[in-house]
């Protein structure tokens, strides 16, 4: 989940300003002696004071992060990149280390509320996540252009009419300046005065995109219609800072507005999320119920409707005379007994026998890939290294002690195909079994020795 963040000004340093920000000294900073030495500044210096830096493997340089030495509640975030320079933000000093993970990845800056940069195009702000990358999915904004300082500098800007601020005096509640700017025309004129600094035409300071003009951009009335919510929700999620619901691109007239192509994303995030595949997938069910667990219910009501009413012995417990806790304990019985003699009618076990099977053998060829090739003439092999991760072991602890007899044939398969593949003796089997059990099943130790003492071949029983 993407947590939103608002810088507060633009370090003096940077090489993108965020349109908008003040401009705030940052000569205080070592930014030109390394990463290194900006983490220090901050890291272990004194109470509610830190300081970090990474490098960036995605696309190249790295970025820190530090507590001001002057100001503790205020932080500064760096990313430095060896071809397109850097970014400078003063932040809450809260807020630093949050940037400094959506850092990480490919992306350079943020704009419009979450458009994102990675030095060649432009994205949407990440919303859908990709479960085989890890990350969200990368989705360019429509015939995007990127706004240089070049590109925004007017020749009717005034630099004197502009200031830089000091971070001991930075106010928090300031509204932004309105002369924007001649503020950026003050850092441009101390901008060229840096030695090797980036020329102004690859200073990026803002992205141009059909999505975001006028009639692309939504309130809150039409992003709930699309997002199937009504207004009054959206305001809520909005007011509790539910960060799935994503930036606005804009205010116009004090009120959010976002890109249409944005609030699709977030639509198409909504339909993906655990709610949103719940709610498609019990689309029609009275009880909002999942299609297998609408089959479940449907099952056993009439399995309990036939119980309590089709059998006559059962039925007569309704006249008033024989209503009694042993009667009612009677029936609730025989009514867990339909449900416990009926597993395998919510979980088969024709699917659930080589599935765990499957998961077993895998954890064993990822164990025989870490600890090196497999000889059949290696006797002294340390099969001790053998292991079932916790959830494996817990699904067949869970396996054994509901069908006993179906786990003892499938642990069976397993011995026969590890001797098989790896040459693995079955009495390592299971002991690998036994001792993942034991650590994270919920057999007694006498079911479990006495379960897989059945197991073992026999040339291994005293």
């Amino acid at each position: 989940m993407t947590v939103h963040l608002y810088p507060l000004a633009n370090g003096l340093s940077t090489d993108h300003p965020v349109p908008g920000l003040p401009f705030v000294d940052d000569s205080h900073l070592p930014l030109d002696e390394g990463p290194e030495a900006i983490e220090a500044v901050g890291r272990n210096k004194g109470e509610g004071m830190w300081g970090r830096f990474d490098p960036n493997r995605s696309s190249g340089g790295w970025h820190a992060f530090t507590t001001d030495p002057l100001n503790h509640d205020l932080g500064w975030s760096i990313r430095h990149h060896p071809d397109h320079g850097r970014t400078v933000l003063l932040m809450s000093d809260d807020d630093t280390s949050s940037l400094h993970s959506q850092w990480s990845g490919g992306a350079l800056l943020f704009r419009a509320g979450g458009y994102w940069w990675d030095g060649t195009a432009w994205y949407r702000p990440g919303q859908v996540w990709d479960p085989v990358e890890e990350h969200h999915e990368r989705r360019k904004a429509r015939a995007a252009v990127t706004v240089t300082a070049a590109d925004m500098l007017d020749r009717r800007a005034d630099p004197a009419r502009a200031h830089v601020g000091k971070v001991t005096a930075f106010n928090l509640e300031a509204p932004a300046p309105e002369n924007w700017g001649d503020h950026l025309a003050l850092w441009a004129a101390r901008h060229r005065e840096q030695e090797n600094a980036l020329p102004l035409d690859q200073c990026v300071v803002d992205v141009s995109t059909p999505e975001l003009t006028g009639p692309q951009l939504l309130g809150v009335p039409e992003m709930a219609e699309l997002g199937g919510i009504t207004a009054s929700t959206l305001r809520a999620y909005i007011s509790r800072g539910n960060s799935e619901v994503p930036q606005p691109q804009a205010s116009v007239g004090g009120r959010d507005q976002w890109a249409r192509a944005v609030a699709d994303d977030w639509v198409d995030a909504r339909q993906r999320s655990h709610e949103g595949i719940t709610a498609t997938m019990s689309a029609g069910d009275p009880d909002n119920l999942s299609p297998g667990a609408a089959e479940i219910r449907d099952r056993f009501a009439e399995d309990f409707q036939h119980t309590l009413w089709g059998r006559p012995d059962v039925r007569k417990r309704w006249i008033l005379r024989q209503r009694n806790e042993t009667s009612v304990r009677e029936v609730s019985d025989a009514l867990a007994w339909n449900v416990a003699a009926s597993l395998d009618r919510i979980l088969p076990v024709d699917i659930l026998s080589p599935t765990i099977r499957g998961a077993v053998l895998n954890n064993f060829a990822e164990a025989i890939d870490l600890d090196g090739d497999v000889s059949e003439a290696d006797e002294e092999k340390d099969w001790w290294r053998l292991y079932l991760n916790r959830p494996v072991a817990r699904m067949l602890d869970w396996y054994i002690r509901h069908h006993p007899s179906s786990a003892h044939w499938c642990i069976g398969e397993i011995m026969r195909e590890a001797r098989d593949r790896w040459n693995i003796p079955p009495e390592e089997t299971i002991r690998t079994l036994r001792t993942a059990l034991s650590l994270d099943g919920e057999l007694s130790e006498e079911a479990r020795t006495t379960y897989f003492t059945l197991l073992a071949p026999r040339d291994d029983i005293d």
